[in-house]
């Protein structure tokens, strides 16, 4: 009985150990790939709710894209030109962290400080996050308004 209730005692530790590797190699398998900008929005922090600005990428800023890669490797292409003319005007590559309990995100491009954002959505096809740095007032109501941008594939 000593031994049976040992052996089951360490199979739940095993199987609990691995669980958080499980869902952060999930949620990691998900986040890979390129991701393009679908809107820019700015909510207000006074209710976390009310929509002050939306911005919604056109031309070939459209094209801007950011992508991730399981061994925690991520850059950012961005776009530039007129029309159907577009051309790469820079490329910033880095490294990110993810924490699957905080969902904190924190992205590191070479030659650029950290920058933190909290995951709010991730599925196959939308990534949606919301800046944690450089927030300001928008709507002059004295409090710090949030960002949240969001990503389609």
């Amino acid at each position: 009985m000593k031994k049976q209730l040992l052996l089951f005692a360490f199979s739940a530790m095993a199987l609990t150990s691995c669980e958080d590797d499980d869902i952060q190699g999930y949620e990691l398998d998900m986040m890979k790939g390129d991701w393009k900008t679908a809107k820019t929005e700015v909510i207000s922090g006074k209710d976390n709710k009310t929509v002050i600005n939306t911005s919604i990428p056109s031309g070939c800023s459209a094209k801007n894209n950011t992508y991730f890669r399981t061994d925690y490797y991520t850059s950012y292409t961005a776009y530039t030109g007129a029309g159907a003319d577009c051309q790469v005007n820079g490329t910033s590559e880095g490294t990110f962290t993810y924490d699957t309990e905080t969902k904190n995100l924190n992205i590191k491009y070479n030659n650029d400080t950290e920058r933190p954002y909290k995951v709010v959505i991730l599925t196959s096809t939308e990534l949606k996050v919301m800046e944690l740095f450089d927030a300001i007032d928008q709507d002059g109501d004295l409090i710090k308004d949030n960002v949240y941008i969001t990503y389609k594939r």
